[in-house]
């Protein structure tokens, strides 16, 4: 569908499809959203058309839910047998279709505004869908308009291959978990993806439903409510709630109102137990949709290339060879093969030209280890948390500590620190130190996917103007890979903004890391040439799914895309300095 045709659907046809299908999922007696904006941000940091991109991401949100209703109720009706009873034949189609109908159900969220989709769209691989967004205060806005969080939307897609999280006494280190800093260990669920989907729906900066219940309250009056007890049983929602349930699930976490309780709905101990099922299946269902063919299809040019029926064009074929070689990728970003020895001596190396010479060994690569490290990120002062140091119109205030917060990753959650997690195991917390600055190597696949009017990521495009690494420093996948080469080559003891007289931030010039400890060192002075940085960038985009066979919902972009500059310094022009931060806050204030 072409994106013109979209638009006319988006704004006509869904508009039906809403008034008809969704008018039973009005939550009865929730508020509007507060007249009054909570915007503590100096200038550059809030885009100046997030209004409109918001209302944008809605639209798209509530076509691709239409679009679900429609695929649901196209999906006959299984047949319960088996002991224990399974839904035959169309059991798993059912459970993906219910966790797509969660993902973009906007009513989820106290104001009616945001589903779980409004971060994560399909045509950016499920992660921000706001070119300006990531351009600037890299945190997407929440329900409450614009509380934000610290760190980027990270890609739903493969998401769901990450094992429970685990420390190797052997290796000493940590594998698994969701989440950048893997605070979604599985613990109890066992799959750490569906972990992650209990965090957002509560959080005061993103959904910020004050209480889980709240969550199955509202998924009670869903229209897709048959298809939930269809799947989770009879039954699920015999829940006695309390006459003032719409009024709490109308005021957002965080509300002085609510006197800092995580449970204000007031529930006995069973129906709090039945509840508590129920937001443990709202995880189970997103998960399945998470690891359907609909998000994790394995679809992309290099799987069609292990299969046989994709050659490499010469530009790919070497960055792939990099990529496995003195790019040292492979290291972390396992592809299923061999790793060749690292780039130099220095770093542990036998062969400065090694090749990977080994055969296949994993048809299905998740391009991932698992694991986690500190790769020596300048602190970005365009994060939206910092300028939270104020109160919104509801009491809370998102960041008391303002720029002194550190994000210390792993460490900060195995020590149950501030915007993590608490640390279910006890056993884990003397290791926090070593960890510190740590994040979740994520895959690497579909790490350059772009909606289709937009095919690059890169400058000057026409590109999808996306973010990298957790705390969207870096702008374009030519910098991630000239970060990764240069790191230590053109480090400078300045922070960001600050680059001396002569050098370019992002070219010559890489500040000082936010977290100093525990750097990776196998990466940082690879001694690649600019030609060989753009043919790691060309194998990247090669992961991208959709060659096989079309990826779903990826033309629901109806935004515009971005032109002009060099994806060498491609958005430097909106970088600020801590200093100007500071200095801009306290005029503010």
């Amino acid at each position: 569908m072409k994106q013109t045709h979209l638009a006319v659907i988006a704004g006509v046809s869904v508009t039906l499809a809403i008034g008809t299908v969704f008018t039973t999922h009005i939550v009865h007696g929730q508020s509007q959203p507060p007249t009054t904006i909570y915007n503590p941000y100096p200038a550059g940091i809030l885009p100046a058309n997030i209004t409109t991109e918001l209302a944008r991401v809605e639209g798209e949100v509530d076509f691709i839910e239409a679009e679900a209703i429609t695929q649901w109720q196209a999906i006959p009706p299984p047949l319960v047998t088996g002991n224990p009873p399974t839904l035959q034949n169309t059991g798993l189609p059912l459970v993906e279709i219910l966790g797509k109908l969660m993902n973009f159900d906007k009513t989820i969220s106290p104001f009616n505004n945001t589903a779980c989709a409004s971060c994560h769209m399909p045509y950016a691989a499920y992660s921000g869908p706001i070119p300006s967004v990531n351009l600037t205060m890299i945190a997407y806005p929440g329900s409450v308009h614009f509380r934000a969080g610290k760190r980027t939307a990270q890609r739903y897609t493969y998401s769901s291959y990450f094992p429970p999280l685990q420390f190797n006494a052997t290796q000493g280190l940590f594998f698994g978990g969701n989440f950048w800093d893997s605070r979604a260990t599985g613990y109890k669920l066992r799959s750490p993806d569906a972990d992650q989907s209990q965090g957002p729906p509560v959080d005061p900066n993103e959904m910020g439903n004050p209480d889980t219940a709240c969550v199955t309250y509202k998924l009670s009056l869903a229209p897709y409510r048959p298809l939930f007890e269809q799947i989770w049983g009879a039954g699920s929602f015999d829940i006695t709630w309390p006459a003032n349930i719409a009024q709490i699930c109308a005021t957002p976490n965080g509300a002085a109102s609510l006197g800092g309780s995580a449970t204000p709905v007031q529930l006995s101990p069973g129906d709090r137990t039945r509840s508590d099922n129920d937001y443990d299946h709202w995880a189970q269902s997103l998960s399945a949709f998470e690891h359907s063919l609909a998000v994790s299809p394995f679809t992309s040019k290099f799987d069609a290339f292990l299969d046989g029926d994709y050659t490499m064009t010469p530009d790919e074929a070497a960055g792939f060879a990099l990529f496995n070689g003195r790019g040292n990728c492979n290291s972390c970003h396992l592809d299923g093969r061999s790793t060749a020895p690292a780039p130099s001596k220095k770093h542990g190396g036998s062969d400065p030209g090694g090749k990977d010479t080994g055969a296949t060994a994993d048809v299905t690569p998740v391009f991932t280890c698992f694991g986690s490290a500190n790769e020596g990120l300048p602190k970005n002062p365009m994060v939206a948390l910092y300028s939270e140091t104020t109160p919104d119109a509801f009491g809370f205030t998102p960041n008391p500590g303002g720029f002194t917060f550190t994000d210390f990753g792993l460490g900060t959650f195995l020590r149950s620190g501030f915007g993590s997690a608490p640390n279910p195991n006890a056993a884990w917390l003397p290791l926090a130190s070593t960890v510190d600055g740590q994040m979740q190597v994520m895959t690497a696949r579909n790490v350059a996917l772009t909606p289709p009017s937009c095919p690059t990521t890169e400058a000057p495009g026409p590109y999808f103007q996306k973010e990298f690494f957790h705390n969207g420093y870096i702008k374009s996948l030519k910098q991630l890979v000239h970060f990764y080469n240069t790191r230590d080559l053109y480090r400078q003891p300045v922070e960001s903004g600050n680059c001396p007289a002569g050098t370019v931030e992002k070219v010559n010039c890489w500040p000082e890391p936010e977290v100093t400890q525990n750097l990776d060192m196998t990466t940082g002075n690879l001694g690649l040439t600019d030609v060989e940085e753009n043919q790691i960038v060309a194998f990247l985009r090669t992961l991208n799914d959709g060659f096989t066979t079309p990826y779903p919902d990826i033309n629901t972009f109806t935004g515009a895309c971005m032109t002009g500059g060099t994806a060498a310094t491609q958005g430097n022009s909106s970088m600020m300095s801590a200093a100007q931060l500071q200095r801009l806050m306290k005029q503010l204030q």
